[in-house]
């Protein structure tokens, strides 16, 4: 009995030290403050003036700032203890956030940045990572992780945080809140630490636009505009191709919203890759030069690199006396790409700086006075903590070749929350000519009831279907192509592809498929018709293009699979296969 008494003693000991060690794990993971926070201060604005004079127009609103704002008499420690262990207090407070404080909102502290300000994941070893309240188990999105999880939270009406390549964009969409980056040099740069010069902006984080509204006119200048509604909205359509969110819940949000607030004839629908690839003579240069190496031949991936290398040299050149003489401890990922620039020679430097230029004329030229552009923010959700994903080349391909646009440009962006999908934030930005802010914030203003109204509706459509759409069984049904593909089991595969052709037979990627399984079995005939369905659909499809070619090889048709192997080379020059598929028929027919 004694021995049964003990026993049931150990089980409740272990029971509660469960319990006990549970509730510290949630205790870690969740803070009360979400671990927005590096420091907890006051800054408290002016008394209000007596009237008849005008309220201070900040009033009763309460802000934060990321750990690259100076304040007075306090270390600004750039998301990295060895920062704030070589530098003095500041002696006076950043402008921008005086300005704040002075138009009547209440500064309550500091907040957390990645290391060195440098990254887009939000996460901090050495401050540890802010949780993100909008998905707890997945990273905040940086560099201005705090600034976002402090406003997402609650915890404070708006925030003050720095962009070079994203640091206000992505946290915004992976917290699911309005983020606005302001047109490079818009709001000056004084007493904020510079990470990129020719890059950086300081933005803005929120949830309600209205307050967006009132913060971006104390920062901005202040020469009276007045509100104007946009006469063009332009939808860059293959910047949505690839999103994983369906097109009801992203693009068509946006074109819906125009519509009903302006009609159709403010829309306009490009391709901008193809559009940047003829108002940008430098790509082209670069695209055949040396500089290129292996990059492939997208416009965007080539601004994309071209941000990058901006980025790594001017924060290399701002920074190198104390890199080279504290020799910080420094995540291994931004130590491997600060190493990197040391190659970059001057007159590539100088080259970037080109393309830069021609960037900020030609999207000026496209939007003019009042027009914006339409992208996603973000092209993949938040990946989960810890994670390898956001450090992955192909991650942050996809993630810079969007966030290029408004670096690149100098021009400003506001991110916009568009609700959830498969339990991530989703969200589009709009982008304004440079020095349009007050245009962009007025549209913000004019179209953000519309596009929730419109957001929700998507939603409540979606959820209340009896099973998939006819394109989400589209799609199911290929993935089940892939797998038997994967198999090697041919001709289920090409019954898979043939469903998904019958339920949506505008995907060329279900041609291609099915042409990969016909090649397998032989069947040429059948992969050649399949691959021109494809290529009609995207003439850009370089596998259609190279199984097309193979397909015409087998059937003995060399003169038109020798077109479709160098055609597929001119849209991907570093395509291996085809470059020695059109040597082999040289050399076969010399």
């Amino acid at each position: 009995m004694a021995s049964q008494s003990a026993n049931l003693w150990v089980l409740l000991s272990l029971g509660l030290a469960g319990i006990l060690l549970m509730t510290r794990k949630l205790k870690k993971a969740i803070k009360e403050d979400f671990g927005a926070f590096v420091e907890k201060l006051q800054l408290d604005p002016p008394p209000q003036p007596a009237p008849p004079k005008a309220p201070h127009p900040l009033s009763d609103l309460t802000f934060a700032v990321s750990d690259v704002f100076d304040i007075e008499g306090h270390v600004t420690s750039f998301g990295h203890p060895d920062w704030a262990r070589t530098r003095e207090p500041a002696s006076q407070t950043s402008p921008a956030v005086s300005a704040l404080v002075e138009g009547g909102a209440t500064c309550i502290g500091r907040t957390v940045v990645d290391e060195l300000a440098y990254g887009i994941s939000g996460e901090n070893k050495h401050f540890e990572t802010p949780t993100n309240p909008a998905v707890p188990g997945r990273v905040p999105g940086g560099s201005s992780s705090g600034a976002a999880v402090a406003v997402a939270a609650n915890l404070v009406d708006f925030s003050l945080g720095i962009d070079s390549v994203g640091g206000v964009r992505v946290p915004a969409g992976f917290c699911g809140i309005l983020g606005f980056r302001p047109s490079h040099g818009a709001v000056p740069h004084t007493g904020c630490i510079h990470v990129s010069t020719s890059l950086d902006t300081i933005g803005l984080f929120t949830k309600d636009p209205n307050i967006l509204h009132r913060v971006g006119h104390v920062l901005l200048p202040a020469s009276f505009v007045a509100q104007r509604n946009p006469q063009q909205i332009v939808i860059a359509d293959d910047c949505f191709q690839h999103l994983n969110v369906p097109p009801d819940r992203s693009s068509l949000v946006v074109i819906k919203s125009a519509e009903k607030l302006f009609g159709k004839q403010v829309l306009k629908h490009i391709n901008l890759e193809d559009y940047l690839r003829s108002k940008l003579p430098s790509l082209k240069e670069l695209r055949s030069s040396k500089m290129n190496g292996e990059l492939k031949t997208s416009s965007l991936k080539l601004l994309a690199n071209t941000m990058q290398s901006l980025q790594r040299h001017e924060f290399r050149h701002e920074h190198n006396e104390w890199l080279s003489t504290v020799k910080p401890a420094i995540h291994p990922a931004i130590s491997v790409q600060l190493q990197e620039v040391l190659e970059a020679s001057v007159v590539e430097i100088e080259f970037y700086k080109s393309i830069r230029d021609e960037m900020r004329a030609a999207i000026n030229s496209l939007l003019k006075d009042e027009g914006v552009l339409v992208i996603p923010t973000v092209a993949d959700p938040p990946p989960k903590l810890g994670g390898k994903d956001i450090l992955s080349e192909d991650y942050q391909s996809r993630a810079f070749s969007l966030l290029s646009i408004a670096s690149i440009s100098g021009c400003c962006q506001v991110t916009i929350p568009l609700g959830f999908h498969d339990k991530c934030p989703i969200s589009v930005s709009l982008i304004a000519r440079h020095g349009g802010d007050r245009f962009l914030l007025d549209t913000l203003k004019t179209m953000y009831a519309t596009f929730q109204e419109q957001a929700d509706s998507a939603a409540k459509t979606r959820s209340s279907k009896n099973g998939p759409s006819r394109e989400e069984s589209a799609e199911i049904a290929k993935e089940k192509g892939n797998q038997a593909f994967k198999d090697k089991q041919w001709q289920k595969a090409i019954g898979f592809y043939t469903e998904a052709i019958k339920l949506n037979g505008d995907n060329a990627t279900y041609y291609n498929n099915r042409a990969a399984a016909y090649l397998e079995l032989g069947s040429f005939r059948q992969a050649e018709a399949d691959c021109t369905k494809a290529i009609a659909l995207d003439k850009k499809n370089v596998k259609a293009y190279f199984r097309r070619g193979t397909a015409r090889e087998m059937l003995c048709y060399y003169e038109e699979a020798m077109n479709d192997f160098k055609h597929a080379l001119v849209l991907e020059p570093t395509n291996k296969r085809a470059s020695s598929s059109v040597e082999r028929l040289r050399m076969l027919f010399r």
